[in-house]
C-alpha cells in the first residue's frame, strides 16, 4: 500500500470536502475522518448559508457591517471583505454541485432572517442545510479518481520533516497506518466536548488545534468561544440539541419562568439581537429572577408553516415531548461555536509552511468576538477554496519527493486515569461559560497545567481516550492562557 500523497485532509466536513473538490485532479488526495465520513459539526449545522444573493435589497457592504457589528468590530477587515465579496460565488458553485436550497412559489431562492443580520440573506434548506450540504459534497467527491477515503483514523501524531508531513493515525482495531504528504489541510471542526454542554458533535474535541500547537503553530484567540442561547435544555446528555436561530428569525419569542418577554430589556434587537447578546441578556435575566428556567415561544405562528419549515426541529422535540407548535420549549445557553483557533492569513496558511486550516478549527479573524449567525458555512467553503487554490499553485514547484518516516513504537506503561476529561468539561463548564469568573479561572489554569504536565510527562498507551484527552487539556491550557 502506497502511503505518500501530495495532499493530506484531515476532516471530513464542508471545509474538507469541498477543498477536496478545488484540489487540482493532478493531485493525489488523502481524506482522514476521525469516525463516519458523514459525522461532523457541519453535518448539523441547522439554519443556513449567508451570501449576498439578492443584490436589489442587499449589498457586500452590508454584509460586511453586519459582520462586524455581531463580531464587535474585533474582525480582520480583508477576511471579511473576501468572506462577502467572494461568498456569493461558493454559493452558486453548490447549486452546480446539487445543493438544493428552499425557494419561494416564484421559484426565487427563499432568504430568511436570522440574529444580528440586517437583510434576510441566510439560504437553507428546511432546517437541515448544513446535512443537504454534506450530503452532496461527499457524493460529489466520491466521483473523484484521484480522492481517498479513510474512515475511523484519528490522527495521534504530526510530524515535519525535510518538507515532508507525517502523520501517525490508530485505527478501531488499535493497529497504526502512517501517511505522508507535502501538504496538509486540518479541517479537524471545533472544541465542543471541552465543554459538558455543547451542540457539537463527539468528535469535537480541538485534534486539530492540538496537533499544530504541538508542531510550533500559531493559535490565536482560542478564547472568543461562541455560547449559542437556545439549546435545548436537556441536562442528561452532553450533547444540546440546537433550536436554530432562524426559528427566532421566523418569529419565535424567548420567554423567562414567568413566560414573559424579557429582551427588551437587554437590547433594541430583542430577540434577534447577536448570540452573544441574547446568551449574556439570559444569564442576567436568570440572576434577576433567580431562576434558570428560560423558553422559546412560537405558539402564535402558523402550526402547518412551523412543521413544514422546521421539520427535524419538530420532530426532535416531539422525541423529548414538546409540541413546538403548542408548547413553549425549554432552553439555555450552551457551547456552540469556535471564532479562534489555527491562525491563517487569507489563503488559509498557518505560520507552518504548507499546513493549511479551514473551517471552524482555524482562526481567519472574520468571526471577531462573535460570529454572526450562518457565517461559518461560508467561511468553511470560501477559505477552503483559496487554500486548495493556493496549494495548486505552489504544488506544481515542488523539487523534492515526499519523504517516508517511521514512528518509534511508544512504551506504555499503562492506560490513562479515568476522569480526566470529565474534570476538564466541569472546570470550563464551571469558569468560562457566558460571563467568565476570572478569579476562578486562574485557580482552574492551574489545575489544567498539572494535567497538561501529566499527561505529557506519562508513557500512557497511545488510545483515543488517550489522544482526545491531550487534546482537551490543550484546548483548554490554550484557552485559559489567553484570559488569566
Amino acid at each position: 500500500m502506497n502511503n505518500n500523497y501530495d495532499v493530506i485532509i484531515i476532516g471530513s466536513g464542508i471545509a474538507g470536502l469541498y477543498a477536496a473538490l478545488n484540489l487540482s485532479k493532478d493531485l493525489k488526495i488523502l481524506i482522514l475522518t476521525k469516525k463516519e465520513l458523514a459525522l461532523s459539526n457541519s453535518s448539523l449545522a441547522q439554519g443556513g448559508i449567508a451570501a449576498v444573493y439578492d443584490n436589489l435589497h442587499d449589498s457586500v457592504q452590508k454584509h460586511m457591517n453586519d459582520t462586524f457589528v455581531a463580531g464587535g468590530f474585533r474582525n480582520d477587515k480583508n477576511a471579511v471583505e473576501l468572506l462577502a465579496t467572494e461568498g456569493p460565488f461558493d454559493v452558486k458553485r453548490l447549486i452546480e454541485l446539487g445543493v438544493e436550497f428552499d425557494k419561494n412559489t416564484d421559484g426565487d431562492i427563499h432568504l430568511t432572517l436570522e440574529g444580528g443580520h440586517t437583510r434576510p440573506r441566510i439560504l437553507h434548506y428546511k432546517d437541515c442545510t448544513g446535512k443537504e450540504i454534506v450530503d452532496k459534497l461527499i457524493a460529489n467527491v466520491k466521483t473523484l479518481n484521484n480522492v481517498t477515503i479513510v474512515e475511523h483514523a484519528i490522527v495521534c501524531d504530526l510530524k515535519k520533516m525535510h518538507d515532508t508531513f507525517h502523520i501517525d493515525t490508530l485505527f478501531n482495531d488499535n493497529c497504526h497506518h502512517y501517511y505522508n504528504a507535502h501538504f496538509v489541510i486540518m479541517a479537524t471542526g471545533g472544541i465542543g466536548r471541552v465543554y459538558e454542554y455543547t451542540t457539537n458533535s463527539a468528535i469535537a474535541t480541538g485534534d486539530g488545534i492540538s496537533l499544530a500547537h504541538t508542531l510550533g503553530a500559531k493559535i490565536k484567540n482560542l478564547h472568543y468561544i461562541q455560547f449559542h442561547p437556545t439549546a435545548f435544555a436537556n441536562k442528561q446528555t452532553r450533547e444540546s440539541f440546537l433550536i436554530s436561530e432562524s426559528v427566532r428569525g421566523e418569529g419565535a419569542h424567548l420567554v423567562n419562568c414567568n413566560f414573559k418577554r424579557f429582551m427588551h430589556h437587554y437590547d433594541e434587537r430583542l430577540e434577534l439581537a447577536p448570540r452573544d447578546v441574547v446568551s449574556r441578556s439570559i444569564v442576567e435575566e436568570a440572576k434577576r429572577t433567580g431562576s434558570n428556567d428560560f423558553y422559546l415561544d412560537i405558539t402564535h405562528e402558523d402550526p402547518s408553516f412551523v412543521k413544514n419549515r422546521f421539520p427535524m426541529i419538530y420532530k426532535n422535540l416531539l422525541l423529548q415531548g414538546y409540541d413546538m407548535t403548542t408548547d413553549h420549549v425549554p432552553i439555555f445557553p450552551c457551547q456552540h461555536y469556535l471564532m479562534g483557533g489555527i491562525h491563517v492569513d487569507t489563503n488559509s496558511k498557518t505560520t507552518i509552511s504548507n499546513l493549511y486550516a479551514c473551517g471552524e478549527c482555524s482562526h481567519t479573524g472574520v468571526h471577531g468576538a462573535n460570529r454572526l449567525a450562518s457565517n461559518s458555512l461560508l467561511e468553511a467553503v470560501v477559505f477552503s477554496r483559496r487554500a486548495a487554490l493556493e496549494i495548486n499553485a505552489r504544488s506544481k514547484h515542488l523539487l523534492s519527493p515526499v519523504c517516508e518516516y517511521t514512528f518509534e513504537p511508544m512504551k506504555s506503561s499503562h492506560p490513562i486515569p479515568h476522569g480526566i476529561r470529565t474534570e476538564v468539561r466541569s472546570i470550563m463548564q464551571n469558569t468560562y461559560f457566558v460571563t467568565p469568573d476570572k478569579l476562578e479561572v486562574r485557580k482552574s489554569f492551574e489545575r489544567i497545567c498539572q494535567l497538561k504536565e501529566q499527561i505529557e510527562h506519562s508513557n500512557y498507551t497511545i488510545n483515543r481516550d488517550l489522544v482526545e484527552a491531550r487534546s482537551l487539556v490543550t484546548v483548554a491550557y490554550l484557552v485559559l492562557s489567553e484570559v488569566i
